[in-house]
Parts: structure tokens; C-alpha cells; sequence
């Protein structure tokens, strides 16, 4: 029992009215200057850029299938005019031009040799058009009909888009055109009037020109999408380093108050030899625990029995001097994070040795309850009927409530509602997880025993 009581003692701490003593430095905030803020100012670029990736492929899938319909389009037409072309050129001129096509059609399906397929077919057909009056077989013959490389214009236009850097992807959507009209207005191309021929010309650039644009819009948007997404885990990253460290400075926060104070304030206060021995043992548990919290947290998915943790308080609870009725009820059903339970028990057994300092002497009641809550969680209730006190009178600096048992509960994902005025005795209630709707009305101060129902304790009286 005495071993007991010692190590109730050094982790929980006796927190007597010291005054000046009682103050402690906490850690300051993490300057706005720090990693995080560094990692929040770095030049945005995308890290994955998996949207631009996805319309890479659209847009290649979509240029090499449409493309090989256009093909597909411009066999009658080239068929007719074979027999105007030397022999073996019409034919090697097709055969080149069509598996340059298909091509293009195989390297979107894999996805490898994109660029140099559409390459392909854009300084073929821009060959094809300056070689074909020098193919014609009657070279001063008026062509009957637009040579057939016309219907190949757009899919040279849309490859060069997809192939070139935009400036010469521009340009090419320009100059291809521009080069089929000059074919035109010669007897090779038909020998078509100036009118003709510029329409012509122009419907192509127009539409080579909005196939560009889609294509530079696209890549563009798909390239904002990746960087926002690669800015907003960034931001995360840099969240989770600053969430993870004040969690840290309350978890040494409390340590500080609940064992290595109360360890030099005893030590400071013993007088006999048995206080000195008790605060030799305090001294050996506190620096056990500081060891203890250089040790890697669990996995957040660790869970244990509730059980387990309303046997230790209970054993907490049977060490005081002025033990408390201890009440359960369903504590069997639940079950908690292995973090949550650490955060429940010292917050929960701090509230203990407050009521235990503060509450007064005399006749007073202490009660305990521990019990399951509507959301699969628990609740625990420490209540007394001790002189109560102003809580909003309380110094600042005074920790014992505000770090050891609200930030504790707050950074395991629970929360603290506090019900005392004077004369009227303390309820503390603790509840684990933390209300949807507690935010504002966590830590409000009123009455001791309200009587009614509270719903921002998550407390099901």
C-alpha cells in the first residue's frame, strides 16, 4: 500500500497553494518563422503531377483516335488520284503518310514514343505537300479535284500540338496551312482561285489554331490542380509538424507540473525521514517518467480496454487519504486509444488531487463516475462537496487545471467541462471523444449540480 501511494503520488503530484512557487514557463508557440513557414513559402511546383499525366493521356488518346477516323476519311480521295502520281510514289506516299497515322495510334494505346510519332506525322505531311508536284505524273497537268492531302491537314496540326514546345506548335499550325494554299493555287493543287485557296488556308489555321488552344488550356489547368494539390499537402505536412509539436510541449507541459514540481516542492517540504524517503521515490517515478515520454507513441490505431484504465484510476482513487466512492457503470463495452487512455487517466486523477488540495476539510463527499456515453466513448465525472471556488478568479499561471487536465484532454481528441461557483462544490467532467457540438461550451463554468442535462459534456444524466 505504501508503494502504492508513492507512485499515486509521483505521477500525479501534490499541488499545494505555493504561491509564486505554483508559476510555470510553458514552451513558447513555434515561431511563424520555423520550418512550417518555410515549407509554406517554397516556390510552388508540383510534386506528383498526376491530373496533367491523366490529361496527357486523354488528350494523345483523343488527337491519335480522331485522327485515324480522319484517315479513314481520305482513302476514296486518295485512291482516285493514285493513277495522277509517277508510279510507286502515290502508293509510298500513302503507305508513309497512314502508318505514320497508325503509328501515332499505337504510341497513345502504350503510352511510349508519344512525341515522336506525332513528330512524325507532322514533318511527313509538311514534306508530303512541298514534294507533291514533283510526284504528279504530268507535271504542268491541272490536278481535277483538291489533292487528298488536304483531309491530312488537321491531324498534321493536332500531332504538331501535341509534339511542339507552343511557340513552334503556333507556328506550325500557320505554316502547314499556308503551304496547302500556295499548293492550291498551282496546277498540282488545282490551280483554285486566290478566294478559294485563302478559305481554305484559313479554315485550316483556324481550326489547327483551336485544336492548340484546348490542348494549351487543358495543360494548363491540369497543371494548376496539381500544384494546389501539391501547396495544400505541403500546408498539411507543415500542420501535422506543428500539431505534433505542440502536442509535445503539452505532454512536457504536464510532466513538468504533475511530477517534476511536485517532486522539488515535497523534497523542499520534508521533514522526517519517512517524507524523505517518500520524496526519493517520487524523484526515482518522475524520472522514470521523463525517460518513459522519449519512448515513440503507439500507432494511433492501438486500442485497449476501457477496463483497464477504470482499474487503474480506481486504484488512484483507493490511495488518497479520503478515498472516493467509485462508481461504474458499462465500462466493459468500451474500448479506447492506447494515447487517449494515457490522457484520460492523469487528466482524470489530476482532477483527484485538485479536489483532494482545494475542496476544503470537513464532511465532504467525493464521488467518481466512470460510464459509457451515446457516442461509443466514456465519460468520467469527479465531484465534491467541498467549498467550490471562482474558477475565472483563477491566476493564469496556476496550471493544474488548464494544462494538466483541458490541453491534456484537447490534444487526445476529448474535452473538459468544469461546473463550480462557491459554496457549491466541483464537478469535473471529462468526455472522451470530444462532442460535435462542445466547442464553444467546453470549460463553461456555472453550478456544481446544474440537474439538468447538458449536452455539451456529451453527458447523458
Amino acid at each position: 500500500m505504501e508503494m502504492r501511494t508513492a507512485d499515486t503520488a509521483s505521477v500525479l503530484g501534490q499541488w499545494p497553494d505555493g504561491g509564486e512557487r505554483d508559476k510555470l514557463h510553458t514552451m513558447p508557440p513555434v515561431s511563424s518563422g520555423g520550418a512550417a513557414a518555410d515549407a509554406l513559402r517554397r516556390p510552388a511546383h508540383a510534386i506528383n503531377p498526376t491530373s496533367r499525366r491523366q490529361i496527357e493521356i486523354v488528350l494523345s488518346r483523343s488527337v491519335g483516335g480522331i485522327g485515324f477516323i480522319f484517315a479513314l476519311q481520305t482513302l476514296p480521295a486518295m485512291a482516285s488520284q493514285l493513277d495522277d502520281l509517277k508510279p510507286g510514289w502515290g502508293p509510298f506516299l500513302a503507305i508513309t503518310l497512314y502508318s505514320s497515322v497508325a503509328l501515332v495510334v499505337v504510341c497513345t494505346v502504350i503510352q511510349v514514343g508519344i512525341r515522336v510519332a506525332c513528330t512524325i506525322v507532322s514533318a511527313g505531311y509538311l514534306a508530303a505537300l512541298l514534294a507533291w508536284p514533283a510526284l504528279l505524273m504530268v507535271p504542268d497537268a491541272v490536278l481535277q479535284d483538291k489533292p487528298w492531302l488536304w483531309y491530312f491537314c488537321s491531324i498534321a496540326t493536332s500531332c504538331a500540338a501535341l509534339a511542339f514546345p507552343l511557340r513552334w506548335a503556333a507556328v506550325y499550325a500557320i505554316t502547314a496551312p499556308v503551304a496547302y494554299g500556295v499548293l492550291r493555287l498551282t496546277p498540282a493543287g488545282g490551280h483554285a482561285d486566290l478566294l478559294l485557296a485563302a478559305l481554305d488556308a484559313v479554315y485550316a489555321i483556324l481550326l489547327g489554331q483551336v485544336v492548340l488552344i484546348i490542348i494549351v488550356m487543358l495543360r494548363q489547368a491540369t497543371a494548376a490542380v496539381d500544384i494546389a494539390q501539391s501547396n495544400a499537402l505541403r500546408k498539411y505536412a507543415a500542420a501535422v509538424r506543428h500539431h505534433a509539436t505542440e502536442l509535445e510541449r503539452v505532454e512536457v507541459d504536464s510532466i513538468v507540473h504533475d511530477s517534476v514540481l511536485t517532486t522539488l516542492l515535497a523534497a523542499a517540504r520534508a521533514e522526517t525521514p519517512k517524507e524523505a524517503e517518500l520524496a526519493v521515490t517520487m524523484a526515482a517515478r518522475a524520472m522514470a517518467r521523463l525517460t518513459d515520454a522519449g519512448v515513440p507513441v503507439a500507432n494511433d490505431e492501438t486500442v485497449i480496454p476501457f477496463a483497464r484504465v477504470s482499474q487503474r484510476i480506481r486504484h488512484a482513487a483507493e490511495a488518497f487519504a479520503s478515498p472516493f466512492v467509485v462508481v461504474e457503470k458499462n465500462v466493459d463495452m468500451i474500448t479506447v486509444p492506447l494515447q487517449a487512455s494515457d490522457a484520460l487517466y492523469s487528466a482524470t486523477v489530476q482532477a483527484m488531487v485538485n479536489s483532494m488540495q482545494h475542496a476544503g476539510t470537513g464532511d465532504i463527499t467525493r464521488t467518481l463516475t466512470l460510464r459509457s456515453n451515446s457516442r461509443g466513448g466514456c465519460t468520467i465525472e469527479i465531484t465534491d462537496t467541498g467549498v467550490g471556488f471562482d474558477a475565472r478568479a483563477v491566476p493564469s499561471e496556476r496550471l493544474g487545471l488548464r494544462l494538466s487536465i483541458m490541453e491534456r484532454m484537447e490534444s487526445a481528441g476529448g474535452a473538459v467541462k468544469l461546473r463550480t461557483a462557491p459554496g457549491e462544490g466541483t464537478t469535473v467532467t471529462i468526455v472522451w471523444p470530444r462532442p460535435a457540438e462542445s466547442g464553444p461550451d467546453t470549460g463553461v463554468i456555472g453550478p456544481a449540480h446544474p440537474g439538468a442535462d447538458d449536452p455539451a459534456t456529451g453527458v447523458d444524466r
